[in-house]
Protein backbone atom coordinates (compact mmCIF):
# COMPACT_ATOMS: atom_id res chain seq x y z
CA UNK A 1 0.00 0.00 0.00
CA UNK A 2 1.47 3.12 -1.22
CA UNK A 3 1.56 6.19 1.91
CA UNK A 4 1.57 9.25 -0.65
CA UNK A 5 1.82 7.94 -4.22
CA UNK A 6 2.21 5.00 -6.47
CA UNK A 7 6.02 4.84 -7.51
CA UNK A 8 5.69 0.82 -8.26
CA UNK A 9 3.73 -2.03 -9.33
CA UNK A 10 1.80 -4.23 -7.49
CA UNK A 11 5.01 -6.86 -7.80
CA UNK A 12 6.85 -4.20 -5.97
CA UNK A 13 4.32 -3.82 -3.36
CA UNK A 14 4.08 -7.13 -2.52
CA UNK A 15 8.15 -7.04 -2.50
CA UNK A 16 7.65 -4.45 0.12
CA UNK A 17 5.20 -5.99 2.37
CA UNK A 18 7.31 -9.05 2.50
CA UNK A 19 10.33 -6.96 3.05
CA UNK A 20 9.07 -5.55 5.88
CA UNK A 21 7.07 -8.58 7.41
CA UNK A 22 10.75 -10.44 7.19
CA UNK A 23 12.40 -7.45 9.26
CA UNK A 24 10.01 -7.83 11.74
CA UNK A 25 10.05 -11.26 12.01
CA UNK A 26 14.15 -11.01 12.22
CA UNK A 27 13.91 -8.20 14.65
CA UNK A 28 11.52 -10.33 17.22
CA UNK A 29 13.58 -13.72 16.56
CA UNK A 30 16.56 -11.97 17.30
CA UNK A 31 15.34 -10.58 20.82
CA UNK A 32 13.96 -14.16 21.62
CA UNK A 33 17.74 -15.12 20.34
CA UNK A 34 19.37 -13.04 22.71
CA UNK A 35 17.07 -14.63 25.76
CA UNK A 36 17.59 -17.90 25.42
CA UNK A 37 19.52 -20.11 27.92
CA UNK A 38 22.83 -20.73 25.92
CA UNK A 39 22.94 -17.47 23.97
CA UNK A 40 26.36 -18.81 22.84
CA UNK A 41 24.66 -21.38 20.44
CA UNK A 42 22.64 -18.68 18.49
CA UNK A 43 25.48 -16.41 17.93
CA UNK A 44 25.64 -17.44 14.36
CA UNK A 45 22.03 -17.11 13.71
CA UNK A 46 21.89 -13.66 15.34
CA UNK A 47 24.64 -12.87 13.14
CA UNK A 48 22.51 -13.49 9.97
CA UNK A 49 19.61 -12.24 11.32
CA UNK A 50 21.07 -8.73 11.54
CA UNK A 51 22.34 -9.03 8.45
CA UNK A 52 18.72 -10.09 7.04
CA UNK A 53 17.36 -6.98 9.37
CA UNK A 54 19.79 -4.72 7.15
CA UNK A 55 19.25 -5.98 3.87
CA UNK A 56 15.42 -5.62 4.45
CA UNK A 57 15.39 -2.14 5.50
CA UNK A 58 17.93 -1.27 2.20
CA UNK A 59 15.83 -3.55 -0.24
CA UNK A 60 12.23 -1.57 1.14
CA UNK A 61 14.08 1.80 0.60
CA UNK A 62 15.13 1.08 -3.14
CA UNK A 63 11.90 0.29 -3.79
CA UNK A 64 9.80 2.97 -1.78
CA UNK A 65 11.80 5.37 -3.90
CA UNK A 66 11.52 3.72 -7.28
CA UNK A 67 15.82 2.85 -7.55
CA UNK A 68 16.54 1.43 -10.80
CA UNK A 69 18.98 -0.36 -8.70
CA UNK A 70 16.31 -1.91 -6.49
CA UNK A 71 16.04 -5.27 -9.05
CA UNK A 72 19.92 -5.49 -7.44
CA UNK A 73 19.14 -5.38 -3.93
CA UNK A 74 16.40 -7.17 -3.90
CA UNK A 75 18.86 -10.59 -5.64
CA UNK A 76 20.75 -9.88 -2.92
CA UNK A 77 17.97 -9.70 -0.29
CA UNK A 78 17.02 -13.22 -1.91
CA UNK A 79 20.33 -14.55 -1.17
CA UNK A 80 20.60 -13.34 2.51
CA UNK A 81 17.08 -14.18 2.67
CA UNK A 82 17.45 -18.15 2.41
CA UNK A 83 20.94 -18.13 4.21
CA UNK A 84 19.12 -16.59 7.22
CA UNK A 85 16.44 -19.02 6.96
CA UNK A 86 18.57 -22.13 6.63
CA UNK A 87 20.60 -21.02 9.72
CA UNK A 88 17.56 -20.05 11.40
CA UNK A 89 16.62 -23.71 10.64
CA UNK A 90 19.07 -25.24 12.29
CA UNK A 91 18.18 -23.78 15.55
CA UNK A 92 15.67 -25.95 17.81
CA UNK A 93 12.97 -23.32 19.13
CA UNK A 94 9.84 -21.94 17.53
CA UNK A 95 10.46 -18.44 16.65
CA UNK A 96 13.67 -19.68 14.39
CA UNK A 97 11.43 -22.41 12.33
CA UNK A 98 8.78 -19.73 12.53
CA UNK A 99 11.33 -16.50 11.50
CA UNK A 100 12.69 -19.09 8.91
CA UNK A 101 9.80 -19.62 6.85
CA UNK A 102 8.75 -15.81 6.88
CA UNK A 103 12.71 -15.49 5.32
CA UNK A 104 11.76 -17.84 2.72
CA UNK A 105 8.57 -16.02 1.83
CA UNK A 106 10.28 -12.77 1.49
CA UNK A 107 13.19 -14.92 -0.66
CA UNK A 108 10.69 -16.08 -3.10
CA UNK A 109 8.68 -12.46 -3.34
CA UNK A 110 12.06 -11.03 -3.75
CA UNK A 111 13.02 -13.36 -6.60
CA UNK A 112 9.57 -12.47 -8.55
CA UNK A 113 10.70 -8.54 -8.12
CA UNK A 114 13.81 -9.53 -9.52
CA UNK A 115 11.53 -11.56 -12.36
Amino acid sequence: MAIVGNIGNDNMQKCIDECVRCLRACEECLTLCMNEEDVKKMVSCMKILRDCIDICDTAIGFMARGSEHAVHICKECAEICDACAAECEKMNTDHCIKCAEICRSCADECRQMVG
